[in-house]
């Protein structure tokens, strides 16, 4: 939080007390109290996660939706956060942005208590302004491998792939025809990823995206039996009737991209090549 108030920005905290509830960090009913306080509020213009919420989806019911709509603000996190991004941009309209929260990125990662990795921070920020990166690259210039050609524009929607498949059959997640997903995972092995994509698949999404981008899949267990993770998100490849990329510096690592979430972007994939190019700000300039 000094982080943030470096940077200019005025904290607001909500609950005074914190007492939690298991792997919660409190009652669904004082989350959500804190949640909707924010929704409704005049004052605050954009909500920091501190870190991926677990019981995310336990909200999602009980949201202020009508405030939402009347008083957009900007949303900034990931993981977890995917199921708030996904309700909120379908129920409220509101876009976001998928990358960088309080304890896992701004509060540094060794005893020296650091700032976010440079080119990371860059990032972040750049589009919290309004930039339009396009292409958009990693943090260290990386650019994105090319799956599967072709040229799509499209809403950029997505984030943590567990969270995307608990979201089919309900509300909250937005209609996906014509859209570029982007997905990422942590700690599942590969026949859980292929359950994951087999679930989008089975419900007709994977078929209706214009444009699929894979990004950083950590953690995966390599235990035996078990499959090249590659193989597995090749054969999804294939469903996707548009292009497929690669390699995208986002997901569960220090060093990764931001990804808007909401916002028309363009991939072009050729035989040697991949650009993702954001077309829209996520927040007006």
């Amino acid at each position: 939080m000094a982080y943030l108030e470096e940077q200019g920005y005025e904290i607001v905290r909500g609950r005074s007390t914190y007492e939690p509830v298991g792997y919660l960090s409190g009652t669904d009913d004082a989350r959500l109290g804190e949640l909707n306080y924010f929704l409704r509020s005049d004052d605050v213009q954009a909500l920091f996660c501190v870190r991926g919420g677990y019981g995310s989806l336990r909200l999602l019911p009980r949201l202020d939706y009508d405030a939402a709509r009347a008083k957009p603000k900007l949303l900034a996190g990931y993981s977890d956060i995917t199921a708030l991004h996904m309700a909120l941009f379908q129920r409220a309209g509101w876009p976001g942005v998928s990358g960088l929260m309080v304890e896992s990125d701004f509060a540094g990662h060794d005893e020296h208590d650091q700032q976010p990795d440079p080119a990371t921070e860059r990032l972040f920020w750049n589009l919290v302004e309004g930039a339009t990166p396009a292409p958009l690259l990693g943090p260290q210039g990386e650019t994105l491998r090319a799956e599967q050609r072709g040229t799509a524009e499209g809403v950029l929607l997505g984030g943590n792939l567990s969270m995307l498949a608990k979201l089919v059959g309900t509300p909250y997640l937005p209609p996906m025809d014509g859209a570029i997903l982007f997905v990422e995972e942590i700690g599942e092995a590969p026949y859980r990823i292929d359950g994951l994509l087999a679930q989008l698949r089975l419900a007709g999404i994977l078929e209706k995206l214009s444009g699929l981008v894979y990004g950083q899949f950590t953690g995966t267990d390599p235990s035996p039996p078990t499959r090249p993770l590659g193989d597995v998100l090749g054969e999804y490849a294939d469903v996707v009737s548009g292009p497929v990329a690669s390699g995208l510096v986002y997901g569960h690592v220090d060093e990764k991209s931001a990804l808007p979430v909401g916002v028309r972007a363009r991939l072009d994939v050729t035989d040697d090549e991949a650009t993702l190019s954001v077309l829209e700000p996520v927040v007006a300039n």
